[in-house]
């Protein structure tokens, strides 16, 4: 009888389970079709000339990003099947330490602008307009991160659209120029529907913070406010201490670089195993779920985005020394 693995492959087939289980994979079979050693004449028809023009002009659209990856080591972890090097499961545990230093420093010692998001002497609607201009056009790289949102910052009580023209961007920032402010018009809208913004983020009383989190991030799906900047903008809120917001799942789903990341380094694209297996790694890794959303992104972008941390900060020491234990470094 045949074999089939997790991932619905012959298990001779799947190159992460014969690797795992040792079985030697199935060899490609070659097409059976004669060969023949003279070229192939390209035809003068004109409608497959038109075809391959038209084939050429796509694929002159098209932009091809190759992965960094590291050399295949023999590396293994049950953790992160998806990789086989040791020096993508030392970048990954580095920016998880990293991840994880920033989330203890929102919630113990805020940075620049956080530290005014958290100041509970401030107005609820204008701390929270803040978190979300922040999450929104995203710290940038220099020694100062907030500049460019200091520059566009306008108060929520004003009215008045941010100054957004010609600012520097941050790496994960959810502004496009050319959409405007048509982002933040329906994020106007969608708080005034529930009254204000403090009604919207709390939703229902008796939510847990973990459904609190997830429904909000679904309610958050306006246009333009995509997957980085709402999970963001939603840990910022809960660890800054505004909303009763702690995050239940990464929200894995759609074509976003974290969700990209997670497939390559757990080795699944199931949705519910994905998050399962994104879960396990943060418990042995002693570090807050929410950490892998900054973390997977770093990873998968080959830079690391400090988001409001000073330039040059460095990973958190024991979160480094648990992840690499906990991934067998």
């Amino acid at each position: 009888m045949p074999t089939f693995c997790r991932h619905n492959h012959l298990i001779q087939n799947c190159p992460i389970c014969s690797r795992e289980q040792s079985i030697q994979l199935r060899p490609v079979v070659s097409s059976s079709a004669p060969k023949t050693s003279q070229p192939r004449t390209r035809s003068s028809s004109p409608s497959r000339s038109r075809a391959s023009t038209a084939a050429s002009g796509l694929r002159g659209g098209v932009t091809v990003r190759r992965l960094a990856r590291g050399a295949d080591d023999g590396y293994g972890s049950s953790l992160a099947p998806g990789l086989h090097s040791s020096a993508d499961a030392e970048r990954l545990a580095e920016e998880i330490a990293f991840a994880a230093g920033r989330v203890r420093r929102l919630e113990q010692d805020p940075p620049g602008l956080y530290a005014q998001v958290a100041d509970a002497r401030e107005d609820i609607e204008e701390r929270t307009w803040l978190a979300f201009l922040t999450a929104y056009v995203c710290p940038i790289e220099a020694d100062d991160p907030f500049s460019s949102i200091r520059q566009a910052w306008t108060t929520w009580a004003s009215q008045e659209q941010p100054a957004l023209d010609g600012i520097e961007l941050g790496p994960r920032t959810a502004h496009d120029p050319a959409r405007g402010v048509r982002t933040i018009d329906a994020y106007r809208s969608w708080a005034e529907r529930s009254g204000s913004q403090a009604s919207a983020f709390t939703g229902d009383p008796g939510w847990t913070a973990e459904r609190r989190f997830g429904r909000i991030f679904e309610r958050l799906s306006l246009p333009g406010m995509h997957r980085g900047a709402r999970f963001d903008l939603l840990l910022t809120l809960g660890r800054l201490g505004v909303y009763d917001l702690h995050a239940g799942s990464l929200e894995l789903r759609g074509e976003n670089n974290v969700t990209v990341a997670a497939k390559r380094a757990l080795g699944i694209g199931d949705p519910l195993l994905l998050e399962r297996r994104a879960a396990d790694l943060a418990t042995a890794c002693a570090v807050p779920l929410e950490a892998l959303d900054l973390a997977l992104s770093n990873w998968e972008r080959g830079k690391r985005a400090t988001m409001g941390l000073e330039v040059g900060a460095e990973p958190d020491q024991a979160a480094l020394e648990s992840s690499r234990a906990a991934l067998g470094l």
